[in-house]
């Protein structure tokens, strides 16, 4: 039952992308991991009513643009708006994440952005290998996203996951193999073999091998995979989310990883594609 509603809004592959009118020469950047990828920011428990709620508020660096789409459920096109996954992780209360904030620094050096949430909650690294039902799904929908308007290029990869991958020691020992093994199939299936990737190290854990899963994100040994530490950034009060102003300063931290790299900020006068690829852990 914990993929039902997700299989149900993703695995559609007969529909096809709306015909829109929208910019061709289309540069995708690929944003996977967890809960705080996705964004958990202003999400709290309503205890009068007993239900997680968000409470709705967006700072100017997340809010909407009519330059930043974002590809639906239904492989549809729209104004991209927070929270971005509100029809991917339908089990789940979305908020702020730093799609939104990363997707305004990096809009005026591409012209157009576009943002493809592909997320769903509570998943370990080991349910993103090939082969798997989210793995093949993100891959389908990141090349769905390039179909969308008719060619295009993948830019980069941001990933921030690991917090379910703290609580069992055999998945945190593993964790480096996994996560090289994830990075090269993903590259490899998008035929992009020394693809950009920007990923965070986790802030915090779910279980008591934080440690080995950071060291794992720090040291990948991967040419051209860029890590940005989130450690320190405030966290909402269950202990394992980002705060709201937390999200936005992630999403600049990636945007300023990613502008280091050698030719990434060259003006492109075409739309760019943000494939989101977020898990929730709560």
């Amino acid at each position: 039952m914990i993929f039902f509603l997700f299989i149900m809004m993703f695995g559609l592959s007969s529909l096809q992308i709306q015909s829109q009118t929208i910019p061709r020469n289309i540069s995708i950047f690929i944003l996977a991991g967890q809960s705080n990828m996705a964004g958990r920011g202003g999400v709290y428990n309503d205890t009068a009513k007993n239900i997680t709620v968000w409470d709705g508020i967006i700072p100017r660096e997340c809010r909407s643009n009519p330059s930043i789409l974002r590809l639906t459920a239904k492989l549809e096109w729209e104004e991209a708006n927070e929270p971005l996954h509100a029809d991917i992780d339908v089990n789940k209360t979305n908020g702020v994440g730093p799609g939104m904030p990363f997707a305004n620094r990096v809009v005026n050096h591409f012209g157009y952005v576009g943002l493809v949430p592909c997320s769903i909650g509570g998943t370990k690294l080991s349910q993103w290998q090939k082969g798997e039902f989210l793995y093949e799904e993100t891959v389908r929908r990141a090349k769905a996203a390039m179909v969308a308007s008719g060619g295009g290029s993948y830019e980069a990869v941001l990933w921030y996951q690991g917090e379910s991958d703290t609580v069992d020691m055999v998945d945190a020992s593993v964790y480096k193999n996994r996560l090289v093994q994830f990075f090269s199939d993903l590259r490899n299936d998008l035929q992009h073999p020394n693809l950009p990737i920007i990923q965070v190290a986790l802030a915090t854990g779910a279980g008591p091998y934080l440690d080995a899963v950071r060291k794992a994100q720090l040291e990948t040994g991967l040419e051209n995979v860029h890590c940005v530490d989130a450690k320190g950034l405030p966290l909402e009060p269950d202990g394992l989310h980002l705060t709201t102003s937390s999200q936005v300063r992630l999403g600049q931290m990636m945007v300023d990883a990613f502008l280091a790299i050698p030719n990434s900020a060259e003006l492109h006068s075409g739309f760019s594609v943000l494939v989101l690829f977020c898990l929730f852990f709560l």
